[in-house]
């Protein structure tokens, strides 16, 4: 194809990502599909030295870092037809601006749930071995654990429970297959049929939270969903259960959740927070029974290219004039991340 006739594309991100999410062989083979300068990365839209490359894309590729595109943003890019999205969520990029100029939308959100699944899947593991339980005690005695500080310990018919069969979600459904556990799901738009195909037995919110060992949250953060971990709830969970939280700490009541762990009731596995980072003088850094980590589950380091990977055969698609396999639906942002 000449150069000519390849859509005209712009980056519009951090340019700090750019280097991980395009290395240089998929950076080349970007450039086979688009006419792109990869030297300029916008974040400001008011930048003089963008409004000629802006004012004639059609195409933005974001990332982390690009701002809203909304009314103002969109009047500098009089002839853009698609975003493609280097990242999750469009929540906080896509305004109503954008989807009422009829811009197709894609996001690299199937890519950016494959190392969260992976992470859950680690830290379900290793709540099962009470992993964080024995590294404590260990640092305190230097002695080996006896018979009755195993007795409970163990991944052999563990009862996971499955908040949102999201991305995420069915992505780590699909990696708890080949263990020994049984899995439970929760999900307003499954059925018993579907959720019995994915591996799970479909139960309500409060029967998943009774019968679980191990509660991971994978649903949205939309306002049916915000606090659905209340007191109540939480107080469902059986003594010595786990929570483990990948997906929005405004999942959860957090003042709630913190009683439990202090009170050491329950134990927890916290990639997200809310807010976050928590202020330095929460108990939840120095519990023994809270693994904290900084929103690392998702996309970091060599995996962004995989969500550079994603958006580049997008694009192919969209030189080619093929329908795009990621595409996000401005009525899907009611149900979805």
């Amino acid at each position: 194809m000449p150069s000519a006739q390849l859509p005209r594309a712009v980056f519009a991100m951090d340019p700090v990502h750019l280097p991980l999410l395009f290395p240089p062989p998929l950076l080349a083979r970007l450039r086979r599909a688009a006419e792109i300068d990869p030297a300029l990365v916008v974040r400001d839209f008011t930048d003089p030295a963008a409004a000629s490359a802006l004012a004639g894309a059609e195409i933005l590729i974001t990332g982390w870092g690009c701002p809203r595109l909304d009314t103002d943003i969109l009047d500098s890019t009089p002839r853009l037809r698609a975003v493609l999205h280097a990242a999750g969520s469009v929540r906080s990029l896509a305004g109503e601006a954008l989807w009422g100029r009829g811009v197709t939308v894609s996001s690299a959100v199937t890519g950016n749930a494959v190392p969260v699944a992976e992470y859950t899947l680690a830290m379900i593991l290793l709540s099962g071995k009470d992993a964080f339980f024995h590294r404590e005690r260990f640092r305190r005695t230097h002695a080996q654990p006896t018979p009755p500080e195993t007795a409970t310990t163990g991944n052999l018919g563990r009862r996971i429970g499955v908040i949102g069969a999201s991305r995420v979600g069915r992505r780590l459904l699909e990696l708890l297959r080949p263990y020994d556990f049984e899995v439970l799901l929760h999900d307003p738009y499954v059925d018993a049929a579907e959720a019995a195909e994915l591996g799970a037995q479909l139960l309500s919110l409060e029967d998943l939270l009774r019968h679980s060992d191990i509660v991971s949250l994978h649903a949205p953060d939309i306002p049916e969903t915000h606090r659905m971990l209340d007191r109540a709830r939480l107080a469902l969970v059986r003594d010595g259960g786990v929570l483990i939280n990948t997906s929005r700490g405004a999942l959860v009541d957090h003042s709630a959740l913190t009683d439990e762990l202090v009170s050491g009731r329950l134990n927890a596995v916290l990639d997200v927070t809310e807010p976050e980072p928590l202020p330095p003088g929460s108990p939840l850094y120095r519990l023994p029974n809270v693994f904290l980590t900084p929103h690392i589950a998702g996309s970091l380091g060599n995996e962004l290219e995989r969500l550079g990977r994603i958006v580049v055969e997008e694009l192919e698609r969209l030189a080619d004039g093929l329908p795009l396999a990621h595409e996000v639906r401005h009525a899907d942002l009611a149900r979805v991340a």
